[in-house]
């Protein structure tokens, strides 16, 4: 990259440091999600806290986030679909990423990633991710897990990049093969917690919720803390 095209990176961070789970759940409820449930702002959490209608649009909202981020590469100097674009594309993609995962705008306390790292794929490779998203949508309808779901689902994108798609289309960069193993790994990192609950089996399953009032989310707390401190 060059000079200019470096610039290009902090603006992508920037991107990502807007967190759809935050500025929207303090705009439509007034409420910070971080204090509540979870306490991740993201997409999960949402639908736990404030209801599926506000997780859904949270989703696609920092979806895109990592969509435009990897956008940003046709504005450098590098053609597209050779391995320089591709290494472009994923350096603006992860820098989206970590703005999300510690986003400038909120303390550096943001959410895990899934769904913009979902955009950063989308961008490079859709049909895979159509294919990983059928997968998380199986996963899903048999488990009611959304953390497991996406766990299964994004691990297998790098299943599909180096085998099927590695045969179907052997122009395919060296970078994106890597990249697809190492986010799979990321995504396994980032949700340690999750993995813990499964294994203990206290991960809370998705069911449809209404958005709760401040009243109950208090008292959900209170009963929480209070639970912890016995």
């Amino acid at each position: 990259m060059n000079p200019l095209d470096l610039l290009l990176i902090p603006v992508a961070y920037l991107i990502g440091s807007l967190s759809g789970a935050i500025r929207f759940g303090k705009l439509f409820y007034g409420v910070d999600v971080r204090n509540y449930g979870s306490k991740n702002p993201g997409a999960n959490n949402v639908q736990r806290v404030l209801g599926w209608k506000l997780a859904l649009f949270v989703f696609f909202f920092d979806t895109l986030k990592g969509v435009a981020a990897a956008s940003l590469a046709f504005l450098t100097e590098f053609n597209p679909g050779t391995n320089p674009f591709t290494g472009a594309q994923i350096v603006l993609g992860l820098s989206a990423v970590l703005g999300h995962i510690f986003p400038i705008f909120h303390q550096f306390k943001g959410g895990k990633g899934v769904a913009t790292i979902t955009g950063l794929l989308w961008a490079i490779h859709p049909l895979a991710v159509l294919i990983c998203f059928s997968i998380f949508t199986l996963c899903f309808i048999l488990t009611r897990y959304i953390s497991l779901s996406a766990i299964v689902a994004i691990s297998c994108f790098p299943f599909f990049v180096n085998s099927l798609f590695a045969w179907l289309q052997p122009q395919m960069t060296l970078t994106l093969k890597i990249f697809s193993i190492v986010i799979a790994i990321v995504i396994w990192l980032t949700h340690i917690s999750n993995i813990k609950r499964l294994i203990n089996r206290k991960e809370e399953k998705f069911r449809l919720r209404r958005p709760r009032t401040r009243q109950e989310l208090e008292e959900e707390s209170i009963c929480t803390n209070s639970q912890l401190q016995a």
